[in-house]
């Protein structure tokens, strides 16, 4: 059970979202609704990438400005913002709009203390940022039409603008002491080299280049593709190169030595901060690692009953190792984990009625991770659809070094990523018309993490795991994410080197050491965040239990996941109440 939940004072919970009949809007409702459009009109202004990304598609020939400047602006803006949301009367709002208030109260809070702790001269990491996701820029944005494509040019050319403006804000970070991690800036080099090509036409972003759809005129193409050749050439190789000189001669030598968060300026203050906006608690780090060893050792007796269960004679770390190394449990080529995947998510795809009232119209698609990315990245990402109905979610499988995807991990992961996780979560969020944009687009990572743990568990429910092997593969998981509870308290706040780290993370998972080592430097470089699956687990778990103890025969487990899932992602302690209200409810219908 997580410890120390903090709830919010006085805050007004709903049951279900909207009502059947609604009273007129009093004023406070009005000034309400119009700060939250102009917040998200100011939203998808500044970044035209994600108005793209939720299907707002009239900035689809602009890429962000990111400057210094911009940061400072911004910070202005949303201050403002919540200086005008503190002007309405929250009382004299409907239920349903004081969660909506208290939530993006919230997010609001969460978003100027970023800003004020400077996270922003920090905008990439050896995995994230625009160095990494640009390239990806031909899947997400619409290519259809002849005014599509010059779009998309107009982006191509503006890429060398967008990265002169990364180099200021890493040059101001530099000045001010936020760097990130020499071993970490080390590994951006390969990142960026597969993207300094000779000719135009090697480069990722010349795809769409290669085959037009038929609602583009032939006598159109032939400008397109000059004018996209040309772009790539002058402005995004360009730009690399200037990215690559400057990573290599000016911020690697200058980079931190040290890995901690706490080591950056106020640095132990901004990990608590990270902390709460990650997780939705207030808890010190040492209570937090408290409780990862609880769950650590918890969860290795579970483990120690499948040795016994299979026959294995040795210690849990000679297990690790034989499962590591042993070649049936692998592959020979990246299409046969991405069959495995997809055999995995048909069967559960078939299971869900059983688990779930209400289901996403939304589908899902596999693709392995982009060669460029997969050395350094994770086992596996979930890339959420636009919210606008043009293109499906997206479950990315890691198919390099295929020896460290062993077969025993595919179930956990998959439910995970895909259905009951991920997507089914978010792609349900961004249907629910009655809810503002920002709350269908917006989460908490303690909830959406947190439920994409809990969903690998249901798998027990519906017939998975029925392989010794796979289900130590399901608590390998979730040994992972009680180890993050340790291991990124341990990095950022405990003064745990990296080898540390790693160590206790051979010692506790069947992870393979390149997964390992890819993990823990993705906790080094995004402080807080891997906190987020297992505290978010522990808490609905708790509401799942609490809620079976109180109803008996009367509890329904499709009914409690609608509970769950059809407000959004929400704080842990706003998802406490909406499972209280939906206990009293039942109780007071006398269906117990």
């Amino acid at each position: 059970m997580p410890r120390g939940v903090v709830l919010l004072a006085g805050l007004s919970l709903v049951f279900v979202v909207g009502a059947a009949v609604r009273p007129s809007p009093n004023a406070a409702t009005r000034a309400l609704h119009r700060l939250f459009q102009e917040d998200w009109e100011f939203t998808l202004q500044e970044d035209p990438l994600f108005a793209t990304q939720v299907g707002d598609h009239r900035y689809n020939d602009r890429l962000p400005s990111v400057t210094v400047a911009d940061f400072e602006r911004r910070l202005a803006r949303h201050r403002d913002f919540l200086r005008r949301l503190r002007a309405i009367p929250r009382d004299a709002l409907r239920p349903a709009d004081r969660l909506n208030y208290d939530i993006f109260e919230r997010l609001k809070r969460n978003l100027i203390e970023e800003y004020e702790y400077r996270a922003y001269l920090m905008p990439i990491s050896h995995i994230s940022g625009f160095h990494v996701e640009f390239p990806e820029l031909p899947r997400h944005v619409p290519l259809q039409t002849v005014r599509d494509y010059e779009n998309y040019i107009a982006r191509l050319r503006a890429f060398r603008t967008y990265t002169e403006h990364h180099i200021e804000l890493l040059r101001a970070g530099l000045q001010a002491g936020y760097t990130l991690p020499r071993h970490l800036v080390e590994y951006i080099e390969p990142t960026l080299r597969p993207h300094i090509v000779e000719d135009p036409e090697q480069s990722l972003l010349f795809e769409p280049f290669r085959s037009f759809p038929p609602s583009v005129p032939e006598g159109e193409r032939p400008r397109l593709t000059e004018a996209g050749r040309a772009a790539i050439r002058d402005s995004v190789v360009s730009a690399y190169k200037e990215f690559m000189e400057f990573i290599q001669k000016e911020y690697l030598p200058r980079a931190r030595p040290t890995i901690a968060a706490a080591d950056l300026p106020n640095g132990a203050a901004f990990y608590r901060h990270r902390i709460r906006q990650e997780t939705t608690l207030d808890l010190p780090p040492e209570e937090i690692h408290r409780i990862g060893l609880d769950e650590v050792r918890r969860i290795r007796a579970e483990m120690e009953a499948i040795l016994q269960k299979v026959g294995f004679r040795g210690s849990l770390k000679e297990f690790f190792e034989f499962l590591r190394t042993d070649s049936r449990f692998y592959v020979d080529t990246p299409d046969q984990l991405l069959k495995e995947v997809s055999y995995v998510l048909k069967r559960m795809d078939g299971e869900l009625p059983r688990l779930f009232r209400t289901l996403p119209r939304t589908p899902y698609g596999i693709r392995p991770v982009p060669d460029y990315l997969a050395p350094r990245t994770t086992t596996a990402y979930y890339m959420p659809p636009p919210g606008d109905g043009s293109r499906a979610g997206f479950y990315y499988v890691n198919t390099y070094n295929l020896k460290s995807r062993p077969l025993y991990e595919v179930e956990a992961l998959s439910l995970h990523e895909a259905v009951p996780g991920h997507h089914l979560q978010i792609a349900l969020q961004q249907e629910l018309q009655d809810l503002p944009p920002f709350r269908r687009f917006f989460g908490f990572t303690a909830f959406v993490e947190g439920w994409a743990l809990y969903a690998e568990r249901l798998g027990l429910e519906v017939g998975f795991y029925q392989d010794p092997y796979s289900d130590f593969g399901r608590l390998s998981f979730e040994m992972w994410r009680a180890c993050r509870l340790v291991v990124d308290t341990g990095i950022h706040a405990l003064g745990w080197t990296r080898q540390q780290a790693i160590e206790f993370m051979a010692e506790n998972t069947a992870l393979t050491l390149h997964n390992i080592e890819a993990e823990v430097d993705r906790y080094i470089a995004w402080p807080g965040q891997a906190l987020a699956y297992k505290m978010g687990e522990l808490k609905i778990r708790e509401l799942r239990r609490r809620a079976e103890e109180a109803l008996g025969p009367a509890f329904d487990v499709r009914e409690f996941h609608d509970v769950v899932l059809r407000n959004g992602a929400v704080p842990l302690d706003v998802l406490e109440g909406l499972v209280e209200e939906y206990i009293r409810s039942v109780q007071k219908a006398g269906r117990r």
